[in-house]
């Protein structure tokens, strides 16, 4: 059996180990091959290709001479490599969140006798079948859910949280910045509460996580969709949220009231970050700190304002790039300062919190929980996105995944074969049954 895998980014270390250690021929096809043959670490199976994205020629026919391909390239090439895999009637892996043009090659995939498998990776990918398996037998016993809780985050290991942040990047700062400019939805009692972006990082949910301490959440994007995605009928609280540390909700709200994020371009030639913090706030730039404190109505020492001070926001340092816009501002700040060092620990926390009611009439509530760290050999979010793709990538090669069409990993036929192996790899969720409604989740 032959598999392709298009990109060799920063989760792509484990899968690739996993694919070759199983005696599975993996061809890496990207931009650097340096970086291709570094994965392969001259294993026999193994080749590293130099290939763009540009070239659909050549992945025409790797496609072609292949049985599977995983893509880990940006999200928004996926549907090209989806219809060269219907073309030739070959399985496809993705750990990307599935699009509307995915969506949409369904019936084509089915009628190729392929599928296409996306969202399998740790958020999105280990949260749907771990939760899964608990619906499932919460439903299969005649229960119900009616609250339902899914928080995940990727972040340092506690030694590591030595920034006022409390936050270090194992990967570019651009996509989680980005996605702070979301806004939300969810389901609370039944009604729907909506947050626009500016409103995002107001009022956290605290949640006390064992052996990690006390954390924050902030809702992620839609949450109602999920409603049906899990076939959850009679749920009244549907809620996605994502972890964070202590005083990041904060930090990040005052940053966005001040128009930091922003993606409109302007000219920063000449110029030092306090003056641009200045021409921000419309200020002149003498205690340009003391200034901010006062728009935002917070102490000159409260975290948001020493963090800003921390990233180098009210320096007279010189601005290192000509034109762009606020958001490249401050991610090429955090770029500088805010990377997870080399052999640094990173971890995955994730947490289900469910309220059952139970076919009976009594009620309980099911908890389960995910606590991973990085090894001597891979980043915990490495491990934690790559190995679920590679395990589909080995159960349908194998015949053990047999579902045809374009997928997410919510149904048993996908989600049992998958994670006893997880579960063999140290990824697995401690699940607590029968807790007392007391100690239910409340947004």
């Amino acid at each position: 059996m032959k598999v392709l895998l298009l990109g060799a980014g920063m989760v792509a270390k484990p899968l690739a180990d996993y694919i070759l250690d199983n005696n599975i021929e993996l061809t890496i096809a990207t931009r650097t091959l340096t970086k291709a043959e570094k994965l392969i670490r001259n294993r026999t199976n193994g080749k590293a290709l130099q290939w763009t994205i540009d070239d659909i020629d050549q992945l025409d026919q790797l496609v072609a001479t292949h049985d599977l391909t995983v893509s880990l390239l940006p999200y928004a090439h996926h549907v090209t490599v989806a219809k060269l895999c219907i073309k030739h009637k070959k399985n496809m892996v993705t750990t990307s969140y599935v699009s509307d043009e995915m969506k949409a090659l369904d019936a084509a995939a089915k009628e190729a006798e392929i599928i296409i498998l996306n969202e399998i990776g740790v958020d999105p990918g280990f949260d749907h079948m771990t939760a899964m398996r608990i619906i499932d037998k919460v439903q299969d016993k005649g229960g119900k859910i009616k609250e339902f809780y899914s928080l995940c985050g990727a972040l340092a290991a506690p030694e590591e949280t030595d920034n006022p942040f409390k936050y270090k990047f194992s990967w570019s700062p651009k996509g989680v910045i980005m996605a702070g400019n979301n806004g939300a939805k969810y389901l609370k009692d039944g009604e729907i509460t909506e947050l626009q972006t500016e409103d995002l990082f107001k009022n956290p949910l605290k949640i006390d996580f064992p052996e990690v301490g006390e954390m924050e959440v902030y809702p992620n994007r839609n949450s109602l969709d999920y409603i049906d995605i899990y076939g959850l009928k009679d749920v009244t609280t549907m809620y996605r949220g994502t972890f964070r540390y202590p005083d990041w909700c904060e930090i990040m709200d005052a940053m966005k009231t001040l128009g930091l994020f922003t993606y409109d371009k302007q000219s920063f030639s000449g110029k030092t970050y306090k003056k641009i913090m200045a021409r921000q706030l419309d200020v002149y730039p003498a205690n340009i700190k003391e200034k901010a404190a006062e728009q935002l109505r917070l102490s000159i020492d409260s975290p948001a304002i020493l963090a800003m001070e921390w990233l180098g926001l009210f320096s007279d340092y010189m601005v290192p790039m000509d034109e762009g816009s606020n958001f490249d501002l401050v991610t090429d700040l955090m770029l500088k300062k805010m990377m997870l060092p080399e052999h640094a620990r990173d971890m995955v926390i994730m947490l289900h919190s469910f309220l059952v009611e139970n076919a009976d009439g009594s009620t309980e509530v099911v908890k389960s929980r995910l606590l991973d760290f990085a090894t001597k050999e891979d980043t915990s979010i490495a491990r934690t996105v790559g190995l679920p793709a590679a395990i589909a990538v080995k159960m349908i090669l194998d015949g053990k995944i047999t579902d045809k069409g374009v997928h997410i990993p919510v149904s048993k036929s996908i989600y049992e074969p998958i994670l006893p192996e997880l579960e063999k790899l140290g990824i697995a969720m401690k699940e607590e049954w029968g807790v007392k409604e007391s100690a239910k989740i409340s947004c």
